[in-house]
This record gives C-alpha cells, sequence and structure tokens, in this order.
C-alpha cells in the first residue's frame, strides 16, 4: 500500500482526498529505507521506491493506482472510493486491488471504510478475494490519531489488528511516525513499527516484539 497511504498514516485517507478533490489530478512519489505495511516488511527489511497517480471529483469520488518495488519483484495497487464529510464526520469507502506481477497467486481484494473526527480516524478493510488456496474473509481493523506539532512537524500514531482466515495468522502492530515537511523538498517521515503478538507461525517477518526503525520520503506533485 502506498507509502503516503491510503503510507504516511493509516488513518490519513480522508484528508487527503481533500487535497485530490482540489486538484482533479496529482502525481506522488516516495522512497523508504524499509517498506512496512500492517507491521511487516514487505522489502525484506530493505529499501522500497514508490509512485502513484491519483484522481480525484469534487463529488467525492476518486481513484487512482499506486506501485512499489517489494522483495523479489514489483505491487501495484489500483484503487476507487469515495470520502467526504458530514456533521463533522469525515467518511472514506472503496475498494481497493493489490496485484503483484510474476508472483504466485499473492494478488488479492479488498473493500474498506473509515470514518474521522477532528484527530482520531478508525477503520475496517475486509478481503472479498484472494488468489492464494482462495482464502477470503480476512479483516483488518485500524485506530489512528495525528496532531501538528507547528513549524511543519507532525505526530502521529497508528494500532491494528489482523484477523486472518489462516490458522494462527492473527496479530495486532502498532506505528509511530514523526513527520517534516520540508515543502518542495517533500515529507520526510521517522516511524517506528512493532508486531505485539507471541503466536505468530505463518511468516518469518511478523517479528513479534522486535521494533523496526525505518525513515520515508514522500513528494506529491
Amino acid at each position: 500500500m502506498k507509502l503516503n497511504k491510503i503510507a504516511i498514516a493509516v488513518g490519513a485517507a480522508v484528508m487527503g482526498l481533500s487535497g485530490i478533490a482540489q486538484a482533479e489530478l496529482s502525481a506522488n512519489i516516495g522512497a523508504t529505507s524499509n517498506y512496512i505495511w500492517r507491521g511487516v516488511t514487505q522489502a525484506d527489511d530493505g529499501a522500497a521506491i514508490s509512485g502513484g497517480i491519483d484522481y480525484g471529483h469534487e463529488s467525492g469520488f476518486y481513484a487512482g493506482t499506486w506501485a512499489s518495488t517489494i522483495d523479489g519483484g514489483e505491487e501495484l495497487d489500483l484503487y476507487a472510493g469515495f470520502g467526504g464529510e458530514a456533521n463533522s464526520i469525515g467518511y472514506d469507502v472503496g475498494v481497493i486491488y493489490y496485484a503483484y506481477p510474476g508472483g504466485d497467486d499473492l494478488d488479492f481484494t479488498e473493500i474498506y471504510a473509515s470514518l474521522s473526527f477532528g484527530p482520531v480516524t478508525g477503520g475496517i478493510a475486509y478481503t472479498i478475494d484472494k488468489e492464494a488456496d482462495g482464502d477470503e474473509n480476512d479483516l483488518y481493523y485500524h485506530l489512528s490519531a495525528g496532531t501538528d506539532l507547528g513549524d511543519g512537524w507532525g505526530l502521529s500514531a497508528t494500532v491494528g489488528y489482523y484477523d486472518m482466515e489462516a490458522a494462527d495468522s492473527d496479530y495486532s502492530h502498532g506505528q509511530i511516525d514523526v513527520t517534516k515537511s520540508m515543502g518542495d523538498l517533500g515529507d520526510f517521515t521517522f516511524s517506528l513499527s512493532n508486531v505485539f503478538d507471541d503466536d505468530i507461525t505463518v511468516a518469518a517477518d511478523k517479528r513479534d516484539n522486535d521494533l523496526i526503525p525505518f525513515i520515508s520520503w514522500s513528494k506529491s506533485f
């Protein structure tokens, strides 16, 4: 998933939507020392580069595509949704398709929804189709909050829980992000990510209680 996430913070989707709705068409590029998604490295603890294009309409409709290098290949995301605000409550609903060209049965599709109030955003994503073994019905819950520290600095925190269909593979995680906006130079983010569970058997890269620091950069046009 994109580094300025629909992946600077999981909860930023609605705020980001308002920007692309004004611009109608925007692009982004990014780089990170470790592509972490939902607490798990996607690049074998290596660096990744990314980029994407977004379209937003003043009605609240948006669509886009985003790609990144990952361990042994690449990831391509295609998504569309609708977001806005009603009585100070922000909302965002949509669908996203994760494609892994050249990968073996890795593609999957999610529908997602989130609500935000002030600095707090909560949401859920549900897997409706997955190539691998036909498994579906995975659920991912997340809650995030952020604050503007002034002078271009920002602080956000995210917690998430992945309830997966496969046995003994559920896990929770947390992440803290400190971001500095540098104007035309883009945004720089220092992050700390951690997986908390003790009983993870399906992937070695879900490292329990192993704090992962990484640095990211992103710029939008």
